[in-house]
């Protein structure tokens, strides 16, 4: 059983940086997706793959996944990139 621990990212439709403090563990699937034949979606057995864990911080992600036995690796959120612009640059 192995998860993975990561830290939401901003949502593109979104200007602000709303609940992208929260750290996320969730686990990584057991099996392959496979068609179903009557309807055509993509399925599993794994029905891990639909719990998602939310935590304050990725110590707290990372003491729950040792204390349950899961094991775990924190994949680093990009780094931001600010891109700093002036009203004025559009008539330069």
């Amino acid at each position: 059983m192995a998860a993975r621990i990561y830290q939401t990212p901003k949502n593109a439709m979104q200007s602000g940086r709303a609940l992208t403090n929260r750290w996320v563990l969730e686990f990584e699937p057991a099996e392959a997706k496979r068609a179903d034949p009557l309807m055509g979606w993509a399925g599993s057995g794994d029905t891990r793959e639909q719990v998602k864990l939310y935590f304050a911080d990725a110590d707290a992600a990372k003491a729950y996944a040792e204390r349950q036995g899961i094991g775990y690796h924190v994949v680093a959120a990009p780094e931001r990139k600010l891109k700093l612009q002036a009203y004025a640059d559009n008539f330069r």
